[in-house]
């Protein structure tokens, strides 16, 4: 699905971030992304998601080379990867539904099944009441949840996470891993990046550790700081 050689990333003239990053997202795999703050967490998510691209090496995303892709082209492949960010992103102007349904409408799908769709993702992660609200109207939390819907509406092939149990409770938390695991159990590649222990221990996952821009791998049930 992603697949990184030898990759590294700098911000204009400045030190690399990430260093030499090679590894592969296989379809259907689960990893948790950790490692210090400032370490490269979310700069590599968006080297995954398109919204960067590698200073140097080789990027492939979807089977797409990431140093070859248009411009024009861009967009319609990032819409198959489902994206979280930390900073939510939601649209203020328009409701609830209408940010989840966002992504189905950009594929042209029938609005039957978009309601269908929506109504069920946003009843799944607790906020079947707020299809009208405006998001601005919502908590942190809520709002945290209303991205988390938009990303994984679609179903796409590679869903991406940085810090999604961020500004909810750890009952809630453990109810977006178990969402994100159901995905990945229907073929979704997923990567989550967090800071949480506590999740990382509770599943038991493969782990992608950032120590000083490098990262190492580790398998599932691996021995963790």
């Amino acid at each position: 699905m992603i697949s990184f050689d030898n990759v590294g990333f700098r911000y204009g003239v400045g030190p690399e971030i990430l260093r030499d990053v090679s590894v592969t997202i296989e379809a259907g795999s689960f990893h948790f992304l950790t490692g210090p703050s400032g370490a490269g967490k979310s700069t590599l998510l968006n080297l995954m998601h398109l919204g960067l691209r590698p200073t140097r090496g080789f990027l492939s995303v979807l089977g797409q080379d990431v140093g070859t892709l248009s411009r024009r082209r861009a967009p319609a492949l990032r819409r198959q990867i489902g994206m979280v960010f930390q900073d939510f992103r939601l649209l203020d102007h328009i409701s609830v539904f209408d940010n989840v349904a966002l992504p189905l409408r950009l594929d042209g799908g029938r609005e039957r099944e978009i309601r269908r769709d929506v109504t069920e993702i946003l009843q799944w992660v607790g906020l079947g009441d707020t299809l009208k609200a405006c998001p601005r109207a919502l908590s942190g939390g809520e709002q945290q949840r209303v991205a988390i819907a938009r990303a994984v509406v679609a179903r796409p092939g590679v869903l991406l996470a940085d810090e999604p149990t961020g500004s909810v409770d750890e009952v809630i938390g453990q109810r977006i891993i178990r969402l994100f695991e159901e995905l990945h159990r229907l073929g979704t590649a997923v990567v989550i990046a967090t800071h949480n222990q506590g999740l990382i221990d509770r599943f038991p996952h493969a782990l992608l550790e950032l120590t000083e821009g490098h990262l190492v791998r580790q398998p599932a049930g691996a021995l963790r700081r």
